[in-house]
């Protein structure tokens, strides 16, 4: 259809008096209406540019109208279809329903009712495109991440707000999280993805070679030191610097780290000559970095000047249905390296994957999905292919437990028994509170699968037990809870 800022209709019907007295009725919506009155003609516009809503006659001189129906649905034409059928035909556009058409119209009709049809149709349509953007979004593609879980999409809207500013940016999360995977991310989506990223690993190079590294040396200032050598900050000019396991240097370095990002210049081992660079300063720890403050392995000075936009990258154990969508992200692909058959999971193998708390985060799920690929073939992964500690857990369907209410095998172990007379009703916060606890319960500790299971958000879980300290004094993560150790275990990887 021809571009245009309303909404584009196109009418599919033969008798032209007819397509003259409905484009009268929708003189008054706000729409473009372009009338063919064949099939094929149909056909062509719908091909070449859909319209956002077909008024299709079913029955049309040259091509029956399901058959158009069914070339959209086939094709996966995103527009909204509307069949237009003669009295008696009923059936005819029941079958057209089901074959994907959004309403009917039954000649004769008036031009409210056709006026209705059509607004609601496009009303419709525009819904479903925002539903697209959103699963678009929530896919998970976003730079290099796989998976659009609720603590992926906060991650990636602070990685958009904070790529294209200056400012120091400090990532924290377990081992295996990805925290590297957002620093590329961060430089790729700035102005200075044109620029280098130099990444150095503090926990991996000796102290006493750390220093020369960052900032490089001058020949003969150390034993070993047999050339002038230029340091990550000199490569890092006009892009990124990213500092991995900035809790693991060395304090009298992080008193030069500190002057180097406040001034913007260094000085090379060796070297009494001051050097500027232009550099963005990305950090990551997978430590408490302000227990390491307080413990005094850390400056508070540089601690704040680091800490200046947080990103925490969550735990695999808290991104839901992620970890399936990474999974077999590796799958696949490993499978391709290893001229494997693999194409996905059964559905028991899919349920364990889910129901483990992955306490090596991706990395792990990485090692775990190579090592199947290695040493098996076939289609699907069954549960006899996983190696250990996977081989050894119990999906989460099987640990579940039905209350009692709904489960006549165990009568006598009620979770929230019905009342038997007033004096039994207890308030609606207290059995919801045991339902809710239960569930943490059986997931061992496991606040986001429980929530899963539930159909609720772990936030809410969260909150409702905040809000039941209040009712009645139990402080819902004290050591005297009932399921605190189990969940600061979880949040600590096990």
């Amino acid at each position: 259809m021809e571009a245009s800022s309303k909404p584009t209709v196109l009418l599919i019907e033969d008798t032209m008096s007819l397509a003259r007295l409905y484009e009268q009725y929708l003189s008054t919506v706000d729409v473009d209406v372009r009338t063919v009155e064949t099939g094929r003609e149909g056909l062509d516009v719908i091909n070449r540019d859909p319209p956002d809503l077909v008024l299709l006659d079913i029955s049309l001189p040259d091509i029956n109208g399901l058959d158009i129906l069914r070339h959209i649905n086939d094709q996966a034409i995103q527009t909204t279809v509307v069949v237009i059928t003669a009295n008696g035909s009923i059936n005819v556009a029941v079958e057209a329903m089901r074959d994907g058409a959004y309403d009917f119209l039954v000649k004769p009709f008036n031009a409210e009712r056709l006026r209705v049809t059509v607004k609601n149709g496009l009303e419709r349509r525009a819904l479903a495109e925002l539903v697209d953007q959103y699963k678009e979004t929530a896919r998970g593609a976003f730079d290099a991440f796989i998976g659009g879980s609720p603590a992926m999409q906060a991650v990636y809207k602070t990685i958009e707000a904070a790529a294209h500013s200056k400012a120091t940016v400090f990532i924290e999360g377990e081992s295996g999280t990805g925290k590297e995977l957002c620093a590329v991310a961060v430089h790729r989506q700035s102005t200075r993805a044109q620029g280098p990223f130099i990444a150095i690993n503090c926990g991996a190079i000796p102290r006493e070679l750390m220093e020369s590294e960052i900032f490089g040396h001058r020949k003969g200032s150390f034993t070993g030191a047999h050339e002038d050598r230029d340091g990550a900050a000199s490569l890092a000019d006009g892009g990124t610097l990213f500092l991995d396991e900035i809790c693991e240097m060395d304090l009298d370095l992080q008193t030069k780290l500190l002057r180097f990002i406040q001034t913007g210049t260094y000085q090379r081992v060796g070297d009494p000559i001051a050097r500027k660079v232009d550099v963005r300063f990305v950090c990551a720890t997978n430590k408490d970095a302000m227990k390491e403050v307080e413990q005094g392995r850390f400056r508070e000075d540089l601690y704040y000047r680091l800490h200046v936009i947080p990103i925490t990258m969550p735990p695999l154990r808290d991104r839901g249905s992620d970890t399936l969508e990474i999974a077999r992200r590796f799958l696949i692909d490993y499978a391709q390296e290893e001229g494997k058959a693999f194409q996905s999971f059964d559905a028991q193998t899919a349920m364990i994957l889910g129901s483990y708390s992955w306490p090596g985060n991706v990395r792990q799920l990485q090692n775990i999905i190579r090592n199947i690929v290695v040493l098996n073939d076939g289609e699907l992964v069954t549960p006899e292919m996983l190696p250990a500690p996977l081989n050894a857990v119990q999906p989460i369907q099987s640990q579940m437990h039905v209350p009692a209410a709904v489960d006549k095998a165990a009568p006598e172990t009620p979770v929230a028994a019905l009342p038997r007379s007033k004096n039994e009703i207890r308030e609606l916060w207290e059995v919801e509170k045991e339902t809710i606890e239960n569930a943490i319960d059986v997931c061992g500790g496991n606040i986001p699968q429980a929530a899963g299971y539930l159909g609720i958000a772990p936030s809410t879980i969260y909150r409702k037990r905040a809000s039941w300290q209040n009712e009645d004094g139990e402080h819902p993560t004290s050591a005297n809870g009932p399921h605190s150790p189990q969940i600061r275990s979880r949040a600590s990887g096990g």
